[in-house]
């Protein structure tokens, strides 16, 4: 199934969608005026993400100053240097004199390997984020289900066998039901997360850390790949299925894989967004559809009446393209 929009959005149906998801929350250019730094650059190609050796903090700082994607692996971190990264990112030193570093999110951190994993949220990185969970918002301010979620961001999340400086990640968009996944320590059911130096083999190790690392609370995880090489951004939904076990299948036998937890994760949906310059005005087809979130998975419970799963239409997506691209550098 494909579809294709050019960037007018001067149709009536455009207008009223952008209209509704305007009013339900805040503009894109405010959150990310709020996040991104004023050191803030994109690159034009996407290229090999960086990797580096950690010596000591102010060194990988001023990599990070001068890194220009949105994604850093950091080799030969142990936990005690993690904590100490954490707290000057935190808190700007031990002298307590705010220092003004770029800012900086840890995708992930393992402590047997000593690799962290650091996302730089730029503009394009941030909008490829922001702009599928703002719609899915939007969703929910339109059915009048925002007060029973709560948005948790890119707050940090421990490991289950966590110890202190253990394992840890900083999300994308997060969120979950309230009050079940509001309080501390609770995860979300809904994670996305987003890149475009950093490789999809990279981003599904991410999706993977959520699921395992979550004890499988996490339910649904949105990537988001963007391409400009291949002018294309790419969508995928991943959840968690229980294993088609060997053998004959008993209901004891069931019974014991479910409560065990043998999951593992399955692509439910692989979208892909093409933006085609040889029309005027540039014009982007989405393939495969309209990207659909559960609300079974996403609030723990089975609909009520007017209540459903929601929907980001073909439109909608397409929207969303043309905003991410436009967070390219210009040439002129």
């Amino acid at each position: 199934m494909a579809a294709i929009i050019s960037r007018s959005t001067t149709s009536p149906s455009v207008s009223a969608s952008s209209v509704s998801a305007s009013s339900a929350v805040p503009s894109a250019s405010t959150i990310l005026s709020s996040v991104t730094s004023t050191k803030d650059r994109d690159p034009p190609k996407d290229s090999d993400p960086p990797t580096v050796r950690f010596t000591n903090t102010q060194d990988l700082f001023n990599t990070i100053d001068s890194t220009t994607g949105d994604f850093l692996t950091v080799t030969n971190v142990s936990p005690n240097q993690f904590t100490e990264i954490e707290r000057e990112r935190d808190t700007g030193g031990k002298t307590g004199q705010k220092k003004q570093y770029r800012k900086f999110r840890f995708r992930r951190y393992n402590t047997n390997s000593r690799i962290l994993i650091i996302t730089i949220p730029t503009r394009l990185h941030e909008t490829l984020h922001l702009g599928l969970y703002m719609r899915y918002y939007a969703q929910l301010a339109r059915n009048g289900t925002e007060e029973s979620w709560i948005d948790i961001g890119s707050a940090r999340f421990r490991a289950e066998k966590d110890h202190p400086g253990g394992d840890g990640a900083e999300g994308d968009s997060t969120g979950g039901p309230w009050p079940e996944r509001g309080g501390a320590g609770n995860w979300p059911t809904l994670v996305i997360e987003s890149g475009y130096s950093e490789t999809l083999p990279e981003l599904q190790k991410d999706m993977r850390w959520w699921f395992q690392e979550s004890n499988h609370q996490v339910k649904i995880v949105i990537l988001a790949k963007f391409d400009d090489q291949q002018h294309h951004i790419l969508l995928e939904k991943w959840e968690e299925e229980i294993s088609s076990p060997q053998g004959a299948i008993t209901r004891s036998r069931a019974a014991a894989r479910s409560q065990n937890g043998v999951l593992n994760p399955v692509k439910r949906q692989s979208i892909t967004i093409t933006r085609d310059e040889t029309t005027n005005p540039v014009s982007y087809n989405v393939t495969r559809g309209a990207l659909v979130l559960g609300f079974r998975l996403l609030f723990l419970r089975d609909p009520g009446p007017q209540e459903g799963d929601f929907v980001l239409s073909i439109q909608s997506l397409q929207l969303y393209a043309e905003k991410v691209w436009a967070q390219l550098p210009r040439s002129d």
